[in-house]
């Protein structure tokens, strides 16, 4: 059993990050764990710009990104062990790992979860149909496309207007292939605003929504597809059916976080992210295991998986240091459409500055307020012209307000009118 101060599983924009900050908080004995041959997640197969505007005020692509944080563990001289799949931790955080030369056997001191999300398969939509070739998940494809150098096809229809779905509009488009629609069960897309105007409105992709796939056509290769609208409860109506001839259709319909070995470790998670359910700290409910980026919740920027991988690592590296913090953290509520916070809980000894509160809602909102309520007291009241599922929204709440209000019980995150 090999003692670690620091083991972080995941190779990727958040384990980078929370290994960087951990190492310039004074921890010097770190072990990134990587399953995949190289680092860098899934930014490596995302050859598209846009990313890094927050964190290094410039635009680079995704391996540009991955690549600087790379740089910086090297130059750190932090191990990290490719190749590695880890099988199971305990929620004494013993590790069990496995690669091409063996079992690996670690007791650690500290944890950071940065595993990730997995895409929702077809196998999860109960769609009609035989199991022809074709169709993909649209991550999939974009690994074909953009590192294997691979066409899934050349008619293509999208089932869901996520990001990855988008982005995938218009990577298809310009490999010469025909997106003939992306098609949404919502009455809302589920990407970002600019995603939408720069992927499909630049180039005449029809976006239609509250519609979805209801029938696969094809035995051995995707033929078409059955599309039908939805009425306001998601149920395809009758005599709304239209056939798409395709052969290739991509599924963008949701992230999933990777929380196999945090159930192992007897984390508590969320039923609305399906992520761990954390502290101000980034603190699971298992003591020293610590939970940041896509496993935590699905982010819709990079650039705030790596802010929040950095605070995992230099909290982490405070729990090796010196230990807990006495307090008691306050229950963060939601209400008016606000579906969840990060963190769950805040407790006012441990922020420095401020805590920040990342949300999603659950529809679209237009001309509301987003306001912050301690014991029934608001204390922010911010206008926002609109509000959508697909984009992350925070607030940050001062220490000092904290400090004028001793003895809070609840804090409250809320969308309101007027």
């Amino acid at each position: 059993m090999q003692q670690v101060d620091l083991v972080i599983i995941g190779g990727g924009p958040a384990g980078l990050a929370a290994a960087v900050a951990a190492h310039e908080a004074g921890i010097r004995d770190i072990m990134i764990l990587e399953r995949e041959a190289v680092p860098g997640g899934i930014l490596n197969q995302c050859i598209h710009n846009g990313f890094g505007l927050h964190s290094f005020h410039e635009e680079l692509t995704g391996p540009e990104y991955a690549q600087r944080y790379i740089d910086q563990v090297q130059a750190l001289q932090i191990p990290i062990h490719l190749g590695t799949m880890v099988l199971d931790i305990t929620a004494g955080k013993e590790i069990t790992a496995v690669n091409k030369s063996g079992v690996l056997q670690l007791q650690a001191k500290a944890v950071i979860l940065a595993m990730g999300c997995r895409e929702r398969p077809r196998g999860a939509l109960n769609i009609p149909g035989f199991r022809p070739v074709g169709v993909y998940t649209a991550g999939t494809a974009q690994k074909y496309v953009n590192l294997n150098g691979f066409m899934p096809g050349k008619e293509v229809v999208i089932l869901g207007s996520g990001d990855i779905g988008l982005i995938m509009a218009r990577r298809m488009t310009l490999e010469g292939a025909k997106v003939r629609a992306v098609v949404e069960l919502m009455p809302y897309s589920t990407g970002l605003k600019r995603n939408i105007v720069q992927c499909l409105d630049d180039y005449g992709i029809p976006l239609l929504l509250s519609h979805t796939v209801t029938e696969i056509r094809g035995k051995k290769r995707l033929e078409g597809v059955t599309i039908s609208q939805v009425d306001d409860k998601r149920n395809p109506i009758p005599g709304t059916e239209e056939t798409i001839p395709c052969d290739t259709l991509l599924l963008s319909v949701g992230l999933l976080p990777e929380n196999e070995l945090s159930k192992a470790a007897g984390v508590e998670l969320s039923p609305v992210t399906g992520g761990a359910v954390v502290n101000e700290s980034l603190e699971t409910s298992v003591e020293g295991v610590f939970a940041c980026g896509n496993v935590l919740h699905v982010h819709d920027l990079v650039d705030y998986v790596s802010e929040e991988a950095a605070l995992a690592g230099r909290n982490a590296a405070e729990y090796i240091l010196h230990g807990h913090a006495n307090g008691e953290g306050i229950p963060v509520c939601t209400q008016g459409g606000v579906r969840y916070t990060v963190p769950f809980s805040v407790d006012p000894h441990k922020i420095t500055d401020a805590a920040t509160l990342r949300f999603r809602v659950d529809a679209v909102y237009r001309e509301r307020y987003i306001s912050v309520y301690l014991d029934g007291e608001r204390v922010l009241h911010r206008k926002k012209r609109i509000l959508t599922p697909g984009e992350m929204e925070e607030v940050k709440i001062k220490k000092d307000l904290f400090d004028t209000h001793p003895g809070v019980g609840t804090i409250t995150v809320a969308i309101e009118e007027g």
